[in-house]
This record gives structure tokens, C-alpha cells and sequence, in this order.
């Protein structure tokens, strides 16, 4: 979980009687990303193109942030279509500029198009979630913490998929942006173990 404005801490009882990892706070909005989409195994490969495309966005901000923003972003950017955002042009980055839905700033933005291209090479070659299982061997990293102080900002794995990335022409995709991404698309189960959603996330692994 990369947004550091929660505390270390065991699991939140909420007053819905979930017991949530404590970054969910009280926010709606953190509840339901939480228990629905952050730790569930992805492996559709736009998917996972549009959760690193935002990972990168989020870069220096909060996850509430892109959150809330996230309808725009898909209308902005296409649907997170990687064909169509590999060629936008000068006029298509000063229209996105000009977007006040979305995070206006034009080195990410600009990112997203070389990235998009990165993504095609390797969806031509081995597709783009094979390429991802593949540093976990096809199956979710599955971790017992306790407590939030527990779960580290990168790893070792991290900085090599970064690193990785980078080679291909990704950009914004530093190990600890890495990381969270991992976490939230499911490849590592960071869920504290006594939130219900550290079981039911290991369930929805694929064989």
C-alpha cells in the first residue's frame, strides 16, 4: 500500500462489523476499493496496463485522489486503450492538459504514450499479463502480516520488475510504484491476515 497518510496498525473494525486493513479508513470510497478491486488477482492485460498507467499518476499523491478521478481518467484516456494512446500527438497532449478531471501533469502524461508502445511490444510477443505472472510464477505472493509496519514500500522482486519496465520504455514505474501495483492487481496478497479479504483474495488465484 503505497499512500503513507495511514498509521501502522492492525486491522480497522469498521462500524459495519469488517475487520479492513487500516488504510481503508472510513472513506466509502476506500472501503469499496478495499474489499473489491485492491489484493483481487488481475490478469486481463488492459487492465493491468490502466492500474500502472494510474500507479503512475499517483506518484507523490494520495490513492483518493485517483480514486475519485478514475472516471476521468478512462474517459480522457480512451478507455486506458493502449493502440489508440500509443499515437496521440501534440494537439492530444494539449487537450489532456487542459483536462481538469485529471492529474494535468504533462511528463506523466507524455509517459503514457511511450509506455502504451511498451505495452504493445510485449503484448505481440508474450502478452502483457504472462509478462507480469511471470516474475511470480503464475501465482499470487501470498504474505502473512499482522500489522501495517510490517509490509515493505519495495522489494528486491520489485526493483527487478522496475528495472525490467524501464528497458522496455515504461516510465514512472519505480520499484515502490511497482509495488503497490503489484499489491493492488493481486500478484502480492498484502491484505493483513485478519482481514477477511487476505483469504478471499488467495481464493480467486487462478491454478
Amino acid at each position: 500500500m503505497a499512500d503513507a497518510s495511514f498509521p501502522a496498525r492492525p486491522v480497522l473494525h469498521h462500524a459495519d462489523g469488517v475487520a479492513r486493513c487500516p488504510w481503508a479508513g472510513t472513506d466509502p470510497l476506500y472501503m469499496a476499493y478495499h474489499d473489491q478491486e485492491w489484493g483481487v488477482p488481475e490478469y486481463d492485460d488492459r487492465a493491468l496496463f490502466e492500474k500502472l498507467i494510474l500507479d503512475g499518476f499517483q506518484a507523490g499523491l494520495s490513492l483518493i485522489t485517483i480514486l475519485r478521478k478514475r472516471a476521468a481518467f478512462r474517459e480522457a484516456f480512451d478507455g486506458f486503450n493502449p493502440e489508440i494512446i500509443a499515437r496521440y500527438d501534440e494537439a492530444r497532449f494539449g487537450k489532456l492538459m487542459q483536462n481538469a478531471g485529471i492529474i494535468r501533469n504533462q511528463a506523466k502524461i507524455r509517459s503514457a504514450t511511450t509506455s502504451a508502445r511498451a505495452w504493445i511490444c510485449i503484448q505481440e510477443t508474450t502478452g502483457f499479463a504472462n509478462y507480469l505472472w511471470d516474475f511470480f510464477d503464475g501465482k499470487p505472493q501470498l504474505n502473512h502480516r499482522h500489522d501495517m509496519s510490517e509490509i515493505p514500500a519495495k522489494t528486491a522482486l520489485s526493483e527487478r520488475i522496475a528495472k525490467d519496465l524501464r528497458q522496455r520504455g515504461f516510465n514512472f514505474c519505480g520499484p515502490t510504484i511497482v509495488y503497490a501495483f503489484c499489491q493492488a492487481v493481486g500478484m502480492v496478497n498484502d491484505h493483513l491476515v485478519d482481514c477477511p479479504c487476505h483469504a478471499s483474495c488467495q481464493k480467486l488465484a487462478r491454478p
